[in-house]
């Protein structure tokens, strides 16, 4: 109860009849009585010395009915308005084809008499010669008692003004022993009984408990005077004398407010302690009990860390924290949405987040035994190359020139990209941009939020087999023997691998920056090649040159990229210099598949030769070789503690990413391995029609999503959700899997490689060097000085030496060998391709989708090779406009296994080969054209 709040007593109208020839029915109401109020403590300084003065009490004890001796009925209400009350206990008289209107029903108005009011209204009428009635107590209703009618009506005494202020106070806080108070100076004396016609009924017979209310705050404040010792003895008592209802109800009341919350009350290093010995089942109806459990739960970052490590989800490296700096990120990103209301509930902490959904992982995969699936067509009867999910959205490109985007609830397909003239063979998204490298040897760039193909970057002279999109990351970088934390690349760039033997560095374009085609706006049929150089591109970094085959993979993080080539080697680069740093020799065979872990700084390469080696980043040195297949290794994927191998002799092996070590052999497929993906807790690999799931962690099979088909060609796999492309009678089809329950959705899923793009492109971001995105016809206006620069720069590496040679070089097309095994009584041809998906148009015997005259002129490249070991001076904010062959003239360290003889002027001089068609191994010949200065 407010301060400004005073208890009132609200009597029942009263019902007085009279009869006569007729009965008339008078119903009177009463205004509530005030009550006095309670005195405040003696002494409120403090708080917590009452802690039941701010106590929320029960409806029973707000509010509650009392009956007086004369059978008048009230309702005592502790606090303002109690008439509502009043009315709503009264009950509606109704009867059978009738029934009584309510008081705000009818159209008379009731007047609301107060309770002096009413007083004297019955003075006037009681009769004066009646003074046999006792204080309190009603008169006997005996019939043989005969009481004469007055002869004469006297004039009512006008009654003196009620107050309720300690009306009827008595001297002491306790009852009096002579019983209560007489009331005849509040209330007249009852009138006889028997008389000729009734009289009106009192308001109300005044007792104990009317008394008891009027002087409470008199006996509060006597109570409030007392010590201590006998204020307890005083309640003691009165509680022994309580019933056990009311000590039911007095324990409701006291036991939530003495209650002691000790998770607000202890420091929270004792607090994440104490709640470190739970279970998370329980931690989690704990975090339910109140919002500050709640807050204090979900926010301790050691307790989740703690239980990640205590279940075995803790996977070390950078994932926990890439995984965080995401959560983050996603919540900038919200609060600075003009649509932003805040949550009432504190956001927990990324770390919970994570153990909710790597937990929902682990258990709702092996445990759900009937997931939601999905299955439509896709792409017709044409191969899916390329499957990725992102954003809760499917991507899959195909082989008939085509990226289709799919929704994973309910299979419909939300985009078709068209614009490639070729087969797609890779793709990378991030948030809504997709970069996508094709057959037609262009790189597009797709909003993927409207469908518009943004920018097409030309440049390559062969196929765009493998690209990657680099995201801006904190790496370790050593400068003077000290390693320091930088953020690198300052902005987000593209590395694409061709079959014309060199890689190229892009910049990627931010939402809303300026287009850019390498063609012009006809989109006639021209050779991008001979129109536009990649150095009139204002997004193009970086072209560097040094592989002698094909570059089959990469992979970039940072500033690092790997490149894994058909010339058997593996090259490191840094893509902000473009210097080649080691050219990695030890494979006999071709390279096709690499990954990076900055976290060890190793990189690993898998090859035809049918072994994977682990080479050291800062040495240079092949730190493991991996061997026990015995076929090509056509696939890699690396996670926190695993490094998982496919090969073609249908095996997948398990290892030690640090040790080298095999841990499991996963040998339960019939035919090469075509697609897989892992993570810290499962594998699933397509092979000969079907994909299955292992456990990552014992080797074992867990079950089997797919059976029976012709082929898997890709699965991919994020949370909740699984997606693989297979071959069923000749049909691309498209399976989707929902391992989780409608209660699941905030399980986050962690991408491949656990990099997030949610905070790609920053708004405080700055370029590694000064590029100016321009138009093409801006870039014939460069500046003087910096041209000359730039020009100056270049010469100084490109003139060569009297030692240098100049060579025709040869490149031997080796795509068409095949590896022969032995299966069952029948030879099987397996390509020298790491998947189904993978087959090169050539091997598969389709065109290149693209006419082979329209991309080659009759030419011979000249190569020149220059051994000088002077270092490249690059310019800044020239860059991006500088071809790598100058850095490549940088001469690089070489591997464990020697030189390369790639990078040496001894090379064996080779021959052209005599035609001229392209395929997707084949590069097309071309004259280096000349640059434009």
């Amino acid at each position: 109860m407010s301060a400004n709040q005073r208890p009132v007593l609200v009597l029942q109208p009263s019902v007085n009849t009279t009869t006569v020839t007729t009965t008339t029915t008078t119903t009177t109401s009463y205004a509530p009585i005030q009550l006095p109020p309670l005195p405040p403590p003696s002494s409120p300084k403090d708080p917590k010395n009452y802690p039941l003065l701010h106590a929320n009490l029960p409806q029973s004890l707000r509010h509650f009915p009392l009956v007086f001796p004369n059978g008048s009925r009230a309702i005592f209400r502790d606090g303002e308005g109690g008439e509502e009350d009043m009315q709503e206990e009264q009950e509606v008289a109704s009867g059978i084809g009738w029934r009584m209107l309510k008081r705000d029903e009818g159209n008379q108005e009731t007047n609301v008499v107060g309770l002096t009011e009413a007083v004297e209204r019955y003075g006037k009428k009681r009769s004066h010669n009646s003074d046999n009635m006792m204080e309190g107590i009603e008169l006997s209703s005996d019939p043989n008692i005969t009481i004469p009618p007055p002869r004469k009506k006297a004039r009512a005494t006008p009654l003196p003004q009620i107050s309720t202020v300690n009306a009827a106070a008595p001297p002491s806080p306790l009852p009096s022993p002579h019983g209560s108070p007489s009331p005849e100076t509040i209330w007249p004396s009852a009138p006889p009984s028997g008389a000729s016609s009734p009289l009106p009924q009192a308001p109300l017979q005044p007792d104990l408990a009317l008394t008891t209310l009027l002087t409470l705050p008199s006996l509060l404040a006597h109570f409030t005077t007392l010590p201590a010792p006998l204020q307890s003895h005083f309640l003691l008592t009165l509680l022994r004398h309580s019933p056990l209802p009311v000590l039911r109800t007095l324990h409701s009341v006291l036991t939530p407010t003495l209650a002691r919350d000790f998770l607000t009350l202890l420091p929270p290093e004792l607090v994440s302690h104490i709640l470190s010995y739970l279970p998370f089942s329980t931690l989690a109806r704990a975090s339910r009990v109140s919002r500050s459990w709640r807050a204090i739960i979900d926010s301790d970052p050691v307790l989740w860390r703690d239980l990640l490590k205590s279940t075995k989800i803790w996977f070390g490296g950078e994932s926990e924290n890439s995984f965080a700096n995401s959560i983050y990120a996603r919540r900038r990103h919200v609060q600075r949405s003009p649509s932003f209301v805040p949550n009432p509930l504190p956001l927990p902490h990324p770390y919970k987040m994570l153990f909710k959904s790597r937990h929902l992982t682990r258990t709702r995969w092996v445990n759900n035994p009937d997931p939601k699936h999905v299955s439509f067509p896709a792409h017709g009867s044409s191969v899916v190359t390329c499957l990725i999910f992102s954003h809760g959205r499917i991507i899959s490109a195909s082989d008939d020139h085509s990226i289709h985007v799919y929704s994973p609830i309910t299979g419909e397909l939300m985009r078709s990209l068209q614009g490639h003239e070729g087969g797609v063979w890779a793709l990378a998204a991030c948030k809504d941009t997709l970069v996508s490298g094709s057959t037609d040897r262009t790189v597009r760039i797709w909003d993927l939020s409207t469908g518009k193909c943004t920018h097409v970057f030309g440049g390559h002279t062969s196929t765009v087999r493998c690209l990657s999109i680099v995201k801006p990351e904190i790496i370790d970088v050593e400068r003077d023997g000290v390693i320091t934390k930088e953020k690198w690349p300052k902005r987000p760039l593209i590395v694409t691998g061709s079959r014309d033997h060199s890689l190229r560095v892009w910049t990627l374009p931010r939402p809303g920056e300026a287009e850019f085609r390498c063609f012009g706006p006809d989109e006639t049929e021209v050779d991008l090649a001979e129109v536009c150089d990649a150095d009139e591109n204002p997004y193009h970094r970086l072209h560097l040159e040094g592989h002698d085959h094909a570059v089959r993979a990469l992979a970039a993080r940072g500033r690092t990229l790997v490149s894994g080539s058909y010339d058997c080697t593996v090259r490191i680069w840094d893509t902000i210099s473009g210097a080649c740093k080691w050219v990695l020799v030890g494979h006999t065979q071709k390279v096709y598949s690499v990954v990076l872990d900055l976290g060890r700084n190793q990189a690993c390469s898998g090859s035809m030769d049918g072994t994977v080696r682990v080479w050291n980043l800062q040495t240079g040195q092949c730190q493991h070789t991996l061997t026990g297949h015995t076929s090509l290794v056509g696939l890699l994927g690396l996670s926190p503690s695993y490094l998982v191998s496919a090969a073609a002799d249908s095996t997948l092996r398990i290892w030690d990413p640090d040790s080298g070590e095999l841990r499991h052999t996963l040998a339960a497929h019939t035919g090469a391995i075509t697609c897989f993906q892992h993570d810290e807790f499962k594998v699933l690999s397509g092979s000969d029609g079907n994909l299955k799931m292992w456990n990552i962690r014992d080797g074992t099979v867990v079950r089997d999503l797919l059976t029976g088909i012709t082929g898997v060609w890709q699965v991919v796999f994020e949370g909740r959700w699984c997606v693989a492309a297979s071959n069923r009678n000749d049909t691309t089809v498209l399976d989707v899997w929902d391992f989780g329950n409608d209660d699941d959705e905030d399980w986050l899923g962690e991408p491949p490689g656990g990099l997030y793009d949610e905070d790609i492109f920053t708004d405080d971001e700055e370029d590694d060097v000064d590029i100016k995105i321009k138009g093409v016809t801006s870039m014939e206006d460069e500046d003087e000085e910096q041209e000359q620069a730039d020009i100056d720069a270049m010469d100084q590496d490109l003139v060569p030496s009297e030692s240098e040679s100049v060579v025709e070089n040869e490149f031997i097309d080796q795509d068409g060998q095949q590896i022969r095994r032995r299966l069952g009584d029948g030879d099987v041809e397996i390509p020298d391709v790491s998947s189904t998906a993978d087959y090169d148009a050539d091997a598969m015997g389709r065109p290149d989708g693209v006419e082979a005259s329209r991309w080659a002129p009759a030419a011979t490249v000249i190569t020149i090779t220059s051994p000088s070991s002077r270092p490249f001076n690059f310019q800044q904010g020239r860059l991006g406009k500088t071809s790598a062959a100058a850095a490549s003239s940088r001469r690089p360290q070489f591997g464990a296994a020697g030189p390369s003889s790639s990078s040496s002027s001894s090379a064996a001089a080779r021959t052209l080969p005599p035609t001229n068609d392209e395929t997707p191994t084949r590069p097309r010949i071309r004259t280096q054209p000349p640059r434009r200065r």
